[in-house]
């Protein structure tokens, strides 16, 4: 692609650093390892969000997911999938901390094992506790503009609200509470969870979100390899889109050519 057809995106900013792709992908349900590096590597993501609680974090041990994650080329976010308390959840960032993960982390603090629902008054106990031990936490949250406002005020370097249940692929089923967390808030807000498909991505970077973090999705996929491509070319379609601008929907028809200087037939 050469300097006159090569679009530029405006980097996503979270914390103290700059990320180009607003991608964030996961490191679950792969078939192997060998298929989960194509996938990162064709999604073009530079954020990689791994389960301390279901990962080995010991490097020295061969199937240690930890070594097929090129740190040097990607941020580490740990998540903190499996925890139903404040206590685990913080035991869980701290203890990622001392493994070497960083200080990014994903707070994620569950209230219904069936639904898979996050547990709001948890979350913000939880976030508040982190972020004054020095985490830049990016909470997993109901698109609930309220508690959105007050994780924002509790010091989070995002928030990330649910577009639907965790790998029920539904898409967003909720845009206008996305809309209305975007006007109340100034940090960044990222969707997590719920996208099954690039047309699914793409519309919820047409939102004007700042960024989508997916999972099963692309590990679920018949072809991950395809889909992981395929998540990378919907997030960057639907930004463009947004950065561009849409026309307004309009009841009646408008004719693409103009009406004035027709020739006489």
């Amino acid at each position: 692609m050469n300097d006159e057809t090569k679009t530029e995106f405006k980097d996503l900013v979270i914390a103290d650093k700059k990320f180009q792709s607003r991608l964030i992908i996961g490191t679950g349900k792969y078939a192997d390892f060998e298929t989960m590096q194509k996938a990162h590597d064709l999604s073009g993501s530079e954020m990689v969000t791994v389960a301390v609680r279901r990962i080995e974090l010991d490097k020295s041990k061969e199937d240690s997911i930890l070594n097929f994650i090129d740190t040097n080329r990607y941020t580490l976010l740990p998540n903190t999938a499996g925890c139903y308390s404040v206590k685990e959840t913080v035991m869980t960032c701290q203890l990622a901390r001392e493994a070497g993960l960083g200080n990014f982390v994903k707070v994620e603090v569950i209230g219904d094992e069936k639904t898979l629902f996050p547990d709001n008054e948890a979350t913000l106990e939880a976030s508040k506790i982190l972020v004054k031990d020095g985490f830049h936490v990016l909470p997993y949250c109901i698109d609930d503009v309220v508690l959105c406002k007050k994780l924002e005020d509790a010091g989070c370097s995002a928030v990330m609200p649910l577009a639907a249940p965790i790998g029920s692929g539904l898409g967003i089923r909720n845009p206008f509470n996305i809309k209305l967390i975007q006007e109340a808030v100034t940090i960044p807000v990222i969707i997590d969870a719920g996208v099954g498909t690039a047309s699914d991505a793409a519309r919820c970077m047409e939102l004007g979100v700042d960024g989508i973090l997916m999972n099963t999705a692309i590990a679920g996929a018949k072809d991950p390899i395809k889909m992981s491509k395929a998540m990378k070319l919907g997030v960057e379609c639907g930004r463009l889109a947004y950065e561009a601008g849409r026309i307004p929907k309009k009841l009646y028809a408008s004719a693409s050519s103009p009406l004035d200087g027709l020739i006489d037939i």
